[in-house]
């Protein structure tokens, strides 16, 4: 949304009003417009990434974790902050939340 207030010169909040609420049709069916715009992070070297492909690496790493000794939601900040992806961690625990993924220590198997 950002890009988009950028480029038509208004501020960011008028082009979330703009679309809030409206749908589109599509070939694939009708989709509302806030679909187009996923929030984001940006990492230490100014790439933009989408919030979607966060979700992606924390659902990858829980699927990797070791079933004994699952991640926690700080074991996943410090691995994702490896790969300078900067988030807090009650923003993994709402990640891993919406992806129907449970705490750790509901995931751990004995």
């Amino acid at each position: 949304m950002a890009q988009v207030a950028e480029v038509v010169g208004v501020h960011e909040t008028t082009v979330s009003r703009a679309v809030n609420g409206k749908f589109m049709q599509t070939p694939r069916g009708v989709i509302e417009m806030r679909f187009f715009f996923s929030s984001g992070f940006q990492k230490g070297d100014d790439e933009n990434i989408s919030n979607i492909y966060v979700k992606d690496m924390i659902q990858e790493l829980v699927r990797n974790e070791n079933p004994s000794r699952p991640l926690s939601d700080d074991a996943i900040v410090q691995i994702l902050e490896q790969k300078d992806i900067r988030l807090a961690r009650r923003t993994v625990a709402k990640y891993r939340g919406e992806l129907g993924i449970l705490p750790s220590f509901q995931r751990k198997k004995y």
